[in-house]
């Protein structure tokens, strides 16, 4: 309402680009009234200032000061009765519009979202997980939030729909959001967090109803879309590995990745151990019960959180396939066989293999490749 008195545009140069939801323009309205408020009293109290220090200043040889002033009635109640006017005006609409964000409609659709340092996890139907790390919602559609964080607190921003709402470990924040039209905007932490606070970023997609549909579907099983190299890279980017495992050998807050599989890993109190994929899931799953040497934290624990309930096993195959493929010390090969057989050079070569293998001779027309 605020917003449409005071034709305020929806975009501004010192406002970041503001998306058609439900209470964006009610928090903008509120935001300009009480700027431009505050600007009126800055410049009316600079003017009288200025106007009365001119009109009383001191003059040689003038007229002695006049008595100064007694109790006025009615100067105390204007200045107490506007200003409390004005405050329970900046009252209600703060407080109607904070209402609006903290009770969401009945029947909102639900995304849970996690924090960890510094990545961004957004889960669907309680199991489901954003494939390419964005926040995807339907528009049109009241959709309820439920935050929770693995390690410190975060603060979960949407700039362009005029929302934040702090993460907090231990404990589940909520908040709601509707968005009115599609598009594609920023998401920011909006407290500190570590030393790359600033790198916990992300985007919310705003789809219709049709789009946001194959998106779930897509989620639901990367099996039917990706090889296992292709998701565990997916996951490597949108689970938060990024942050702290480097794939080029520079060492983050974890040890890097590249070359880690199949070498031998350093581990506190326990002398060196074969990185295989025993060793992998386990630490996906159980961080502390290997530690790295040099990536422990000041107790002795890892700085790594658990991923256990978060991750299936197809999840953590596909990662290890990933970590597979960027190290020299796995000779196996990781290229998916989708062509059929090729026919083999000569006679003998196949008799040969199928002698040594034991396996049938496979026709040229076998469409499996298994």
């Amino acid at each position: 309402m605020l917003n449409a008195i005071l034709g305020v545009a929806s975009n501004s140069f010192w406002m970041p680009e503001r998306s058609s939801s439900t209470v964006s323009a009610d928090v903008d309205g509120l935001y300009y009234f009480i700027f431009y408020l505050s600007l009126f009293f800055f410049l009316l109290i600079s003017f009288m200032l200025v106007a009365f220090i001119i009109k009383y200043r001191h003059r040689e040889g003038g007229k002695p000061h006049e008595p100064a002033a007694g109790h006025s009635t009615a100067l105390e109640l204007t200045w107490t009765i506007i200003p409390t006017v004005l405050l329970l005006v900046v009252f209600y609409y703060g407080f109607r519009g904070f209402l609006d964000m903290m009770v969401e409609p009945p029947n909102s659709y639900e995304v849970l979202v996690t924090g960890t340092q510094w990545n961004w996890t957004f889960t669907y139907e309680g199991q489901y997980v954003s494939d390419d790390g964005k926040l995807h919602i339907p528009v049109n559609t009241p959709v309820r939030f439920v935050l929770s964080s693995n390690d410190v607190i975060h603060s979960l921003f949407l700039p362009a729909f005029r929302l934040k709402k702090d993460v907090v470990p231990g404990r589940y924040n909520r908040f709601w959001a509707q968005a009115t039209e599609t598009g594609e905007s920023d998401i920011y932490c909006a407290e500190y967090c570590g030393i790359k606070h600033s790198q916990m970023l992300s985007n919310v997609v705003v789809e219709t109803p049709a789009e946001f549909e194959k998106f779930i579907e897509r989620i639901k099983d990367w099996t039917k879309t990706k090889t296992p190299l292709q998701a565990g890279e997916m996951l490597y980017n949108t689970r938060g590995c990024a942050q702290c495992h480097s794939i080029d050998g520079t060492a983050k807050i974890g040890p890097s990745w590249k070359d880690m599989f199949g070498s031998q890993v350093p581990i506190v109190g326990k002398g060196n151990v074969v990185a295989d994929e025993d060793y992998i899931r386990e630490s996906i799953l159980y961080p502390n019960a290997k530690v790295v040497q040099g990536f422990q934290n000041p107790s002795g624990g890892s700085q790594m959180s658990s991923f256990l309930g978060q991750l299936n096993d197809n999840d953590i195959m596909a990662i290890i396939s990933y970590m597979k493929s960027i190290s020299v010390h796995f000779k196996g090969d990781l290229t998916p066989f989708k062509q059929k057989l090729k026919q083999p050079t000569t006679a003998p070569l196949t008799a040969s293999l199928s002698a040594a293998t034991g396996a049938k001779t496979v026709s040229t027309g076998s469409s499996s490749g298994h």
